[in-house]
């Protein structure tokens, strides 16, 4: 069995710890960008991701009522061990509305209930929650409650209602992150490791799968507004 933890300011070190590094294992899952480890630029984005995650849980403040939200799913037998994560930004203006920014659970605990049982408590306090997800996890989100409203890049919005909300997000801006000076040094250290070549390809197969992705995602998104 697990717990939920809600939690409006910084978890503790080992907690966090914990969401970091899901976060970084799990990138495929949880990213729009969605790169495989085999594509070089994958390290790249893991420290992306990372830091963009450090950030929010670095900005929690209970005193922000647009400051992120991070829900904890412990182990019942271990408490000191975190099982899955979801991390939403509540809307400003809107107080029943948020959005899921990102959500995981670890590879061992997986069709538990897990996912669901931290969606239902982020509904229970925002009502009208939206999230945005690759074309292929659809379906699942349909599961919860959520419906279709638009393509967005690479990925579907979906909300707990049949519009979207006007409120307000604080949502971290990943220029910085990627013109940082650590950036670019990991991006030099993998040129150095695998070449300029490879890693020009590495950057063309990225766009091409974006294409796809959003294509897919148009599709699905043209084929839920037929059946509506």
């Amino acid at each position: 069995m697990f717990t939920l933890v809600h939690l409006d300011n910084p978890p503790p070190e080992s907690l966090k710890g914990q969401v970091l590094q899901m976060v970084v294992d799990y990138l495929s899952d949880i990213s729009p960008v969605s790169l495989t480890p085999s594509n070089p630029l994958y390290q790249l984005y893991q420290y992306v991701i990372g830091y963009e995650m450090h950030l929010y849980l670095q900005a929690m403040d209970s005193a922000l009522d647009t400051s992120a939200r991070l829900i904890l799913v412990l182990d019942d037998p271990d408490p000191a061990q975190v099982l899955g994560f979801a991390l939403y930004l509540p809307a400003k203006d809107d107080p029943e509305a948020c959005t899921l920014a990102y959500m995981a659970v670890h590879l061992s605990h997986r069709r538990r209930g897990i996912a669901r049982a931290m969606l239902q408590r982020i509904i229970t306090r925002h009502p009208h929650a939206e999230l945005a997800c690759v074309a292929s996890k659809v379906p699942y989100f349909e599961a919860m409650g959520f419906q279709v409203l638009a393509a967005r890049g690479p990925q579907v919005l979906m909300s707990t209602r049949d519009y979207s909300s006007d409120g307000m997000l604080a949502v971290q801006d990943l220029a910085p992150i990627f013109q940082s000076q650590e950036v670019r040094q990991i991006h030099a250290y993998l040129v150095k490791q695998h070449g300029q070549k490879a890693m020009s390809e590495a950057e063309k197969q990225r766009d091409r799968q974006f294409e796809q992705m959003a294509h897919q995602a148009q599709a699905l998104v043209r084929e839920r507004l037929i059946l509506h």
